[in-house]
């Protein structure tokens, strides 16, 4: 799943690119992820140009001419590509976009599991899922308005995480790297949480997401639909020593869904409660 490391460096790339280019040409290769609530796409498209480009958590929002906009949840799987008009279109291609420079905007989407939606800017907010978002992982908020995000909630906190009401922009990858950075049980539930807990997850939420957009902005380049992690301490990295102790950090599995820790670092029980 994208999160906020990746989509910000690809926000900041396409930022460089896409304003004041215009949409020359644009097919839906896979319909199950388009969305056009309002006005009929791909074809109203045609002829508008790109405004911005900006990031609210994991959706990205592209302004074009006449209040128009793309609003793009890639949810597991998808991705999006910058590339020459001529470069081979792929399977998992399943919105293009040709734009005037000569080089195509395209959504890619392995298992067509995200969404792409064109609508009147009026109705940017109705996207499903866009508003419901807590604060961004790099928005300015205090600690004061994480706790009280967090009021409500009772579940295991990496769940919590990775809900996106409390912060937004985390999902499975981040959410282990974080509690790892703040030493905080991943399955600890959110009543259970000291202060002291609490405010160490809140610092280490934007300082492991700046540190590893410093990463994936290095090493990127222009193949922004990929998804740079092998330099995360313990995410996916069952079985590997801690960075911080050496002891082999513990991984398991359920749901589809990898929880990395370490056991020495981030001590606690599997309880039922």
């Amino acid at each position: 799943m994208p999160e906020a490391p990746e989509l910000q460096v690809a926000v900041e790339f396409l930022g460089d690119r896409l304003p004041g280019q215009t949409v020359t040409d644009a097919q839906v290769l896979r319909p199950s992820v388009g969305r056009a609530p309002a006005d009929p796409f791909p074809d109203d498209a045609v002829g508008r140009q790109f405004l911005s480009i900006r990031r609210r958590g994991k959706f990205l929002i592209l302004a074009l001419s006449d209040n128009h906009s793309l609003v793009i949840n890639p949810k597991l799987t998808g991705g999006i590509q910058y590339v020459p008009q001529k470069q081979r279109v792929y399977k998992r291609t399943c919105v293009r976009l040709s734009l005037s420079g000569g080089d195509d905007f395209r959504y890619v989407d392995d298992r067509q599991m995200g969404q792409f939606y064109y609508v009147p800017d009026d109705l940017v907010e109705t996207v499903p899922g866009l508003a419901e978002q807590g604060p961004d992982v790099l928005d300015d908020f205090t600690f004061d308005d994480f706790k009280a995000n967090l009021k409500g909630f009772s579940g295991e906190i990496k769940g919590v995480l990775t809900r996106g009401r409390v912060i937004s922009g985390i999902g499975n990858a981040y959410a282990d790297e974080i509690l790892f950075h703040a030493g905080v049980y991943p399955f600890k539930k959110r009543r259970a949480l000291s202060n002291d807990d609490l405010r160490s997850i809140y610092d280490s939420s934007r300082a492991v997401v700046l540190d590893a957009i410093e990463h994936v902005r290095q090493r990127m380049g222009n193949q922004i639909d990929h998804k740079l992690r092998d330099f995360l301490a313990v995410h996916n990295e069952g079985g590997q020593p801690c960075p911080k102790c050496g002891n082999a950090i513990t991984e398991l599995r359920a749901n589809q869904t990898i929880t990395s820790y370490c056991r020495h670092c981030q001590p606690g029980m599997l309880l039922k409660n």
